[in-house]
């Protein structure tokens, strides 16, 4: 760990003497980020994947404009390691925050935005952030962002009438929402500063992350999204949840008449946000210069009267949110970059979240550091996929549930569940190619893959003091 640190250290301070003195956006080869994600949005929550009962026009097109990757993974299949894997390019074996716990980022972790913001970026986040409290180490404005507007705390993310959310470090009430008012949207107040945010820097290199709370419980929206949908998916069963009390707004769901009508509602406005978004780098033309990265941080949930089956929300797959099967991790990823990706193309190259921070740091022609697990998708982006370089596999560990584990070898999907039961936790084996729902385990069939993806996940796993299967 000791020698991590010292090369992370040199990395930032190298990097930094190289852009010292150099003006934003002097490079013109080096465009705008803009990495849009979503908060448990599955699979099939997109009607250019496979949605039926709702339409999303404005990220079909942001799609029909670009690259839809058919096989893309989240970091983790909950919110804050999903997270952490994008900041840091490392997977959940070795990055720091591996879990759904409070804690924070440590100062020696290098960033996706401490990288690019060496480069001349200026760097702002807006949405919710979840790895680290305000005035910690691991707050955004101590991990590479000059700006951050939003929610700092995962769990109050929850709820869409906040009190206050967190302008860099000052604390804004909103008194439009007091006690049980509903004055202000949480979504449409973040999203008015994300697109302040372009405006202020359309004639900087930006990078725009953009961590929306839609369309996580709890399931509500304005009124002029509900009535869109309201009595549409018929007779709909009440969800009751709190809406009173100490525990109101800190947490906890609020109730919710017409769920399905809510869940269809909050994406319909996350995808037209999606579409002001492109409606302004155009208007500013910018566009061109312009790399949009859509994607979701895991699987659909669950939870607040939310139903995916209805929806289909995983598409094909099988599992949602906490499951390491496909439905909890597979999630879409769209890329537009206009005269430079391909309208209209698709790729099944396997990727990750940990693949986003090499990808920048190419784009921007920075050395990536050492001790990522991250590979750059840049040949992919710019139709060179004879040149892209593929994973060995993929990895994913997860610490509630009794302890789950799961590796993405070529077509091969080991998994293993109640990994604190320790070597007793039987290994599960899918052959993807023919199997994309994880029906049928051949792992009795096929020994020595087995072998090979129990010495992987051994390999994989970094020891951690916070996080361990005991």
């Amino acid at each position: 760990m000791k020698v991590r640190r010292i090369l992370l250290y040199v990395f930032i301070i190298s990097t930094y003497l190289s852009a010292f003195g150099q003006k934003r956006n002097q490079n013109p080869n080096n465009p705008n980020v803009i990495y849009i994600l979503a908060d448990d949005l599955g699979y099939g929550d997109l009607s250019c994947l496979g949605q039926t009962k709702f339409d999303t026009p404005h990220i079909d097109q942001l799609a029909q404009k670009g690259m839809i990757f058919t096989q893309h993974y989240s970091g983790s299949t909950v919110c804050a390691p999903s997270r952490s894997v994008l900041m840091t390019g490392q997977h959940t074996g070795h990055t720091p925050i591996r879990g759904n716990n409070a804690i924070a980022l440590p100062n020696e972790s290098l960033t996706l935005a401490e990288i690019l913001k060496a480069k001349g970026y200026t760097t702002g986040a807006f949405g919710k952030w979840g790895l680290g409290k305000v005035g910690s180490e691991g707050d955004p404005l101590q991990q590479g962002f000059d700006r951050f507007y939003g929610f700092n705390n995962q769990s109050l993310a929850h709820n869409y009438y906040p009190y206050f959310l967190w302008d860099n470090d000052s604390k804004i009430e909103l008194t439009a929402n007091k006690g049980t008012k509903m004055g202000q949207y949480a979504p449409e107040l973040i999203h008015k500063k994300a697109m302040e945010f372009i405006d202020i820097n359309k004639d900087n290199a930006f990078f725009l992350y953009y961590p929306s709370i839609l369309p996580h419980a709890e399931l509500v929206a304005p009124e002029r999204y509900m009535k869109k949908f309201r009595g549409k998916f018929g007779t709909e069963t009440p969800y009751i949840g709190v809406d009173d009390g100490p525990r109101f707004r800190k947490g906890p769901y609020a109730s919710q008449e017409n769920p399905h009508a809510a869940f269809a509602a909050m994406i319909t406005l996350l995808d037209e946000q999606v579409g002001e978004i492109v409606e302004k780098l155009e208007k500013l033309k910018i566009a061109e210069n312009t790399l949009i990265i859509f994607t979701s941080d895991n699987g659909p949930h669950k939870e607040g009267g939310a139903d995916p089956e209805f929806f289909n929300s995983n598409g094909p797959f099988k599992g949602v949110k906490r499951d390491l099967y496909e439905g909890g991790i597979h999630v879409p990823m769209i890329a537009s970059w206009p005269k430079k990706i391909k309208a209209g193309s698709k790729t099944d190259h396997i990727s990750a979240f940990w693949d986003i921070l090499p990808t920048c740091a190419e784009i921007i022609g920075t050395e990536k550091p050492k001790d990522i697990d991250g590979i750059s998708l840049l040949p992919t982006l710019l139709g060179n996929e004879n040149l892209q370089q593929k994973h060995e596999y993929l990895y994913w560990e997860f610490y509630e549930k009794k302890g789950r584990q799961a590796v993405r070898m070529g077509d091969w999907k080991g998994i293993r569940y109640d990994v604190k039961k320790g070597p007793n936790a039987a290994l599960e084996l899918y052959n993807l190619a023919n199997d994309k729902g994880e029906t049928t385990d051949v792992s009795k069939e096929n020994s020595k893959i087995v072998a090979q993806i129990m010495k992987i996940i051994e390999e994989a796993h970094d020891p951690s003091e916070i996080y361990n299967f005991n």
